[in-house]
């Protein structure tokens, strides 16, 4: 068997992929490693079609090892972090969601949480594969009568959820006007109801249970709809979410993206302002523009690069002591308040910041300088053994020099398409032109 856990769980075509019976054994394998056959795992889930199938195909697994499930229905990924942690404080608990986040529709998948409500480290994901092993799998607990586990529905969890974020922020946003879209996914109450409850008129785009539209041209992956709302209603800013709302993505009063990068400018420059930015540093990835460190680095703080994914950007600010961090896509962390990446909480930080200051968003994200960039994709007959090819290892090497230190070069590989995708940033337009077409030609020939 092939590593079933990819970077964010375990995702597939639902059905296809991501089977029901596939799910039932990880469920069992999931309870057994991570609750030893005792306790209670909360579960939830996004809008998805497929969701509810696969839902009792987890539970199935989960209780029939004699743990018992407390299902929290539709809510997004963060609140079931949140929750689980909180659970956890009185007992035996862990937390599973099932969404694809951003993923197309047909996509589903599972991810857990542990007890403290933090994503599941590559080992603990490697003992819950290594269960679904047939010698392995037959160890595992099959109680019978009572033994078995139950399950319970809870209609708490979607107010508990939002009392938490109502406590995560000290501002009102009474007088503010915000135009939010929901993605059809999970945030389709909570966003809207936590907005409106703390004095902020709402305007809602794509805010169903519609799992058959969930991320389809809307949402945080296609802001472009709400573009053209902001500007129509005349809000103060716009908030786009993803399928399960764990990131988010905000348009400026002037119809303008704000994506990840400027997020954390906003946010991280005002708590370095007040002292609330934990060693003066935020975590980024190595996809954030180059103009965030700068930026930071003349207002006296840092950014310190992690690799590429979220559980990166969390494993750097645990081992350093931060408290902020996050990726361009949106998906930021704030450590003090939730253990993964929160879209509604990270929307009410940034209009917080507005409330505070009084400036509008076009201003407060125009401190991010950011630094030009390109990117080619190169279709290709062949992905294999690229990153050894010679000519194109030479032609890279090249273009890092020419660069230097102010701008640098990435290449990699689709993980779906024939494609090696080449990017080049740095302040000089004409230089990052002729060095993409450069690098972009070897890769052509040397892979026709």
């Amino acid at each position: 068997m092939g590593r079933l856990f990819g970077t964010d769980g375990v995702r597939g075509v639902a059905n296809r992929d991501l089977t029901p019976e596939l799910v039932f054994q990880l469920g069992r394998a999931a309870a057994h490693v991570l609750l030893k056959g005792s306790g209670r795992m909360l579960v939830g889930r996004d809008t998805r079609l497929s969701g509810t199938m696969l839902e009792a195909a987890l539970v199935a697994g989960i209780t029939a090892t004699g743990v018992d499930v407390e299902l929290l229905g539709i809510i997004p990924t963060p609140a079931v972090a949140y929750l689980t942690a909180r659970a956890a404080q009185q007992g035996n608990v862990a937390g599973a969601m099932i969404s694809a986040s951003h993923n197309p529709i047909a996509d589903n998948g599972i991810k857990f949480f542990n007890p403290e409500g933090y994503k599941l480290p590559d080992k603990t994901e490697a003992e819950i594969e290594a269960c679904l092993e047939e010698t392995a799998a037959a160890k595992i607990a099959r109680p019978t009568g009572t033994g078995v586990g139950r399950v319970f529905t809870t209609s708490r969890a979607e107010d508990e959820y939002l009392d938490f974020l109502s406590r995560a922020v000290k501002e009102r946003f009474d007088g503010l006007t915000a135009v939010v879209d929901c993605a059809y996914g999970a945030t389709y109450r909570v966003a809207p109801r936590i907005l409106e409850a703390l004095g902020a008129r709402v305007y809602t785009l794509h805010a169903e249970d519609d799992g058959s539209r969930i991320n389809v041209d809307c949402g945080s992956t296609n802001p472009e709809e709400l573009r053209r709302a902001v500007l129509e209603k005349g809000a103060q800013v716009g908030l786009a979410h993803d399928g399960d709302g764990d990131r988010v993505i905000a348009v400026d009063e002037t119809g303008e993206i704000v994506d990840g990068d400027a997020i954390m400018t906003v946010c991280g420059l005002q708590m370095l302002a007040e002292g609330r930015l934990s060693r003066r540093t935020i975590a980024a990835t190595v996809y954030s523009n180059l103009g965030l460190t700068e930026t930071f680095k003349a207002a006296g703080g840092d950014v310190l690069i992690t690799g590429n994914g979220d559980r990166w950007v969390l494993a750097a600010m645990r081992e350093n002591g931060l408290n902020l961090g996050g990726e361009q896509s949106g998906h930021i962390i704030f450590l003090d308040h939730n253990t993964t990446g929160d879209g509604v909480l990270t929307a009410l930080q940034l209009l917080s910041v507005l409330v505070r200051t009084g400036q509008p968003l076009s201003q407060l994200a125009g401190r991010l300088k950011r630094f030009p960039q390109l990117l080619q994709n190169v279709r290709v007959a062949r992905k294999e053994g690229w990153e050894e090819n010679t000519a194109i290892r030479e032609a890279i090497a090249k273009a890092k020099e020419r660069l230097g230190q102010s701008g640098r070069i990435f290449v990699r590989a689709s993980g779906t398409e024939p494609l090696i995708r080449v990017m080049v940033e740095g302040p000089e337009d004409d230089l990052l032109a002729s060095l993409l077409a450069e690098v972009s030609s070897v890769i052509a020939r040397e892979l026709a």
